[in-house]
């Protein structure tokens, strides 16, 4: 099968280390990186690499002969430009994997709902935390009912560039919704901290859920399932120790307004570690590893099954 032609917009952190993956590729072609700062170090990394390249944004690649032959496009820039974008990539049919928390299409959390999104035009990728997070709320729920998830996402401050810190509302708001929305937890909760440690520090990531009563070894197992899956594309995302659990009742401080007197239920606390595999960045910088490593597999899954096909 011919590989698929995609491009990168944005030549930051995140474009050029999902650049470098793309270049390890069994089904995807790295054709175009799309920038506006013509001294960036991922557009003269491109091309050193021999791709093509523009500095004019997206609307100076539109008018080149490689956008023809593009069928799959990667926004790697912000929100705000993502909602331009947008607009403009839907009127020319192109298929969309957005890595910003702009949200303009559904989200997508690969090992969670991948195969039931994956034909729309525009897909999500939510946040890094997200990507962290959310299937682990979603292993949880697939064994029982999860009344609440709250999530904290810590990053090197180093690993976080101007658009993750220009986007920091978008975060919380996009992981909060994501948790409910494909994670299944009624309520959701996301915070993010920046950590200024000196060596950096890996990305870590705490999940807390609040659950009807379930079997913990029911819990555990699926736990272990779920981090299996997201380990086969994020090699270095892992627990950092076993799932704890506690149960609590009515008069425990964390007891939900709406449960009724009597209600027990399961405390189930959850800590993740992601480290990242360095292809372009330090490999502390596991929150751009998870969320470029998320989207490599969703554009991958979406020529496998022929979702951009006859386009």
């Amino acid at each position: 099968m011919d590989k698929v032609k995609v491009a990168i917009i944005g030549s930051g952190n995140i474009g050029t280390d999902l650049m470098m993956k793309t270049l390890r590729s069994s089904s995807l072609e790295m054709a175009v990186l799309v920038g506006v700062d013509p001294r960036s170090d991922g557009l003269a990394r491109a091309e050193r690499l021999g791709i093509a390249t523009t500095s004019g944004g997206l609307d100076h690649f539109v008018t080149t002969p490689e956008f023809e032959d593009v069928a799959i496009v990667f926004d790697a820039t912000s929100a705000a430009a993502h909602e331009r974008h947008a607009t403009i990539l839907a009127q020319l049919n192109k298929q969309v994997v957005d890595l910003t928390p702009a949200a303009v299409g559904p989200y997508v959390i690969p090992t969670v709902n991948l195969d039931r999104v994956v034909g729309e035009p525009n897909v999500n990728m939510v946040t890094c935390g997200g990507q962290a997070t959310v299937p682990i709320v979603a292993a949880i729920s697939g064994v029982t009912p999860v009344h609440y998830a709250e999530i904290v996402a810590s990053i090197a401050s180093r690993s976080a560039g101007p658009g993750t810190r220009a986007n920091i509302d978008e975060f919380t708001e996009t992981t909060a919704l994501a948790l409910k929305s494909v994670g299944g937890a009624t309520q959701g909760k996301a915070v993010i901290i920046l950590n200024p440690a000196e060596p950096p520090l890996i990305m870590r990531g705490t999940v807390l859920c609040l659950c009807d009563d379930a079997e913990e070894t029911e819990i555990e197992a699926a736990i272990e399932r779920m981090v299996t899956s997201v380990a086969e594309f994020v090699p270095g995302y892992r627990l950092k120790q076993k799932v704890q659990f506690q149960r609590y009742t009515r008069n425990s401080p964390l007891r939900l307004p709406e449960q009724e007197a009597g209600f027990t239920g399961l405390q189930v606390s959850v800590f993740l570690e992601v480290e990242g595999a360095a292809h372009y960045l330090p490999a502390y910088a596991g929150n751009l590893d998870i969320m470029t490593s998320a989207a490599l597999r969703t554009a991958e899954r979406m020529t496998e099954l022929d979702a951009i096909r006859g386009k």
